[in-house]
């Protein structure tokens, strides 16, 4: 992120509703100046309808949105100082990549001389500049999204909004224009406001993550923390591939018994004053938290378990096992040779666990 932490956009008390159905509860929300902020949820969770409130394509309920200082909530899409790319590409099709990258400023009736400045600015960045001569259908995905991405930088706003540019591409294409994403955000500083549902883009574009769900922001942080410090088991859930292993048990005088399997807990750091709870709670310990084979012993916590399931990933192997009543996944090296009906010895540390409340689902 940026070292300057003056905010780029200030969103206040902002509600919206579909009729009797609230989409956007009472929400607050800053991003800085030149921060990448990723908004990342399930589908329908209100992600896209926040950016569009941003970007005026929707009128809000209630509530402000100030974009550089300036309140824009009910001002037009053009007057906001915002950039958009959307999902689809939405090139004009009769138009050349040029003459598309430059319609919006010949409307805007831009100076000649300015409009062929910002376009070779932004086919170079983009490495669009063999292409500016073509026409849409004469591109590929990934090429569209890239003029897509040029249409707006040519209008040198302070905010740019994304609105899952990648989804429509393949696994290769996503990877590749991900790179490209960070390097120009790291080259113009701009703040870029990003929806998706893939939470691997998210770790890996965003400074901070706002996690959705039914309108609220669930947890607002660093991927860093969001990953290793989820607030509550939504987002525990949420984050991470495979997702984190979930055990449910009884937790007393720091101390933790999965059903009948008791776990040494005492290097857990609790939450403040969560310290001497008793209550029916949820450990979680992620799969790539697992130490496998004879360095198991050494853990905390450690048992002999037989494999179920055997993934192969490449890099990595996943198998799913048994803790007791419940599935169990962990991740190890390739090397390792895993195979169905094996036993093997499992280990963790519960300080990289996490605890949550049964019935509220939060972080204890």
């Amino acid at each position: 992120m940026n070292d300057n932490t003056n905010t780029s956009v200030s969103i206040r008390n902002l509600s919206l509703n579909f009729g009797a159905v609230q989409v956007l509860k009472e929400m607050d929300l800053d991003v800085s100046e030149g921060e990448f902020l990723v908004l990342l949820g399930p589908s329908g969770c209100g992600k896209s309808t926040l950016l569009n409130c941003i970007a005026g394509l929707l009128d809000v309920s209630g509530g402000q949105i100030h974009i550089s200082g300036k309140n824009v909530t009910w001002e037009e899409p053009k007057d906001r100082g915002i950039g958009m790319v959307f999902q689809s590409y939405a090139l004009y099709p009769q138009m050349s990549v040029r003459r598309n990258l430059s319609f919006g400023l010949r409307v805007a009736g831009l100076p000649r001389e300015e409009i062929e400045k910002r376009v070779k600015r932004a086919s170079e960045m983009l490495q669009i500049e063999p292409l500016l001569e073509r026409k849409p259908a004469n591109l590929s995905g990934g090429q569209r999204q890239r003029v897509a991405i040029g249409r707006a930088l040519v209008r040198d706003v302070e905010v740019f909004l994304f609105d899952e540019p990648l989804s429509n591409l393949d696994a290769k294409l996503r990877s590749d224009l991900r790179v490209e994403i960070k390097r120009l955000h790291q080259r113009l500083e701009n703040t870029m406001i990003y929806v998706t549902h893939d939470q691997i883009e998210a770790m890996t574009l965003a400074d901070r993550i706002a996690i959705m769900r039914d309108g609220i922001i669930q947890q607002l942080d660093t991927p860093h923390v969001i990953y290793n410090n989820p607030v509550n088991l939504f987002v525990a859930g949420f984050i991470g591939s495979p997702s984190m292993n979930f055990i449910n048990g009884d937790l007393k005088a720091k101390a933790f018994n999965a059903d009948g399997i008791p776990f040494n807990i005492e290097r857990y750091e609790f939450a403040s004053g969560n310290e001497n709870l008793e209550t029916r709670a949820v450990f979680g310990i992620r799969p790539e938290h697992i130490i496998v084979g004879e360095e198991a012993a050494s853990q905390p916590v450690n048992f002999e378990a037989e494999i179920e399931i055997v993934e192969p990933m490449g890099s990595d192997t996943i198998a799913w096992t048994k803790l007791g009543k419940h599935e169990f996944t962990f991740r190890a090296d390739s090397e390792l040779n895993l195979g169905v009906g094996q036993k093997i010895r499992l280990g963790f540390d519960p300080a990289r666990a996490s605890i949550f409340h049964a019935d509220s689902g939060d972080r204890i």
